[in-house]
Formats: structure tokens, C-alpha cells, sequence
């Protein structure tokens, strides 16, 4: 399936913030999540609080480490809502 991305603002907001080294990671997980945000590299999982919170499925990928990033799908489009650590799966 081709998909098409959209990244809302608190998703650039949060990816601004990062390190450089978090940065240059999650370009090189972005070349990967373009292709198939469900590739088995990424280790892409639901994420239950945050589905229950927005009210459909959520779901997170792994970047590195402690670094995770979430989505959902709208369609054809994968809409990325923030990255960071795990903290992120708080919601809100």
C-alpha cells in the first residue's frame, strides 16, 4: 500500500527539541517508516492508552533506545502526532 504523511504540529514541535544524535536517528527510522510504517525493524505496536484517549488506534514505532515515535492511520494517510521518549505515551 502507498501511503501519504502528514506530521501535525506538536509532532514538529517535539522533533525540534531532540538532540542532534535523536535527530539523525530518527531520519535514518524516517527512511524506513516511509517505505512501511509497519516494517518489522520499526517494532511498530499499539499503544492502548492513547488509542483509548483519541478514540482510535494509536500506534508507536521504535526509533532507538528509549526513543519512540506515534501515529495513526487516516485512510491512506499516516498521521504522525509526536516523538520522544516514553513519556509520550501519557497523551496530553
Amino acid at each position: 500500500m502507498r501511503y501519504r504523511f502528514r506530521a501535525v504540529e506538536r509532532f514538529w514541535t517535539s522533533f525540534y527539541r531532540l538532540s542532534p544524535a535523536d535527530k539523525e536517528s530518527a531520519r535514518s527510522a524516517w527512511r524506513i517508516f516511509k517505505e512501511n510504517p509497519f516494517d518489522p525493524r520499526l517494532e511498530a505496536h499499539k499503544i492502548q492508552r492513547l488509542s483509548a484517549f483519541y478514540g482510535r488506534t494509536i500506534y508507536a514505532v521504535k526509533i532507538e533506545g528509549d526513543l519512540r515515535s506515534t501515529f495513526y492511520l487516516d485512510g491512506e494517510t499516516v498521521v504522525s502526532l509526536t516523538i520522544g521518549t516514553h513519556d509520550i505515551y501519557k497523551g496530553t
